[in-house]
């Protein structure tokens, strides 16, 4: 997998990009379904992929993380300060949402393995009720605001693309060529 350079981001930039855009969207999908479809078929499809999907996200926007770190200093230059401060916020919210489930995963005493990996085993005894309670309350509203950063990244490759050649930055990050 080649590395990024100034024209355009690498493969594994890429591939990781696309690997989260998708992951995302089931994860958002799932969340969906468990509040707008209660307790019907479609919940029970998707909802129990909710918490292993959100653990594979961390994951990957942890190396997604070091790798951009790796590459900071080959990768394309931001368009402008605003986008800088856009893609950092992302990666803030991509990480801090999943991080506050974990913890309030863990002070709830329950167990969580993800794909059968034992994460926490959970533990006997009262919870820990400050966690629950940041990660209950801002877990969710986190969560749908990262989809609103999401949407609105979208939205700015599409009017990048639309104001000319010398302004698109879809190229750098579909790579049609390396």
């Amino acid at each position: 997998m080649n590395a990024d350079n100034p024209r355009q981001y690498g493969s594994l930039s890429r591939l990781l990009h696309w690997l989260m855009a998708v992951l995302i969207l089931v994860q958002f999908v799932s969340a969906l379904a468990h509040y707008a479809f209660e307790d019907s078929a479609f919940e029970a499809l998707v909802w129990p992929w909710h918490k292993p999907l959100g653990f594979a996200l961390l994951v990957t926007a942890t190396l997604r993380l070091a790798w951009a770190l790796a590459q900071r200093t080959r990768r394309p230059a931001a368009v402008s300060m605003a986008a800088r401060f856009g893609h950092i916020t992302l990666y803030a919210f991509m990480i801090a949402v999943p991080c506050l489930a974990l913890l309030r995963q863990y002070g709830s005493g329950r167990a969580f393995e993800p794909f059968g990996l034992t994460l926490m085993p959970g533990f006997e005894g009262p919870k820990i009720d400050w966690m629950v309670d940041l990660g209950s309350l801002l877990h969710g509203e986190l969560g749908w605001l990262l989809l609103m950063l999401i949407i609105g990244h979208a939205s700015m490759v599409l009017i990048h693309r639309r104001r000319g050649p010398e302004h698109d930055v879809w190229p750098r990050m579909w790579g049609a060529s390396d």
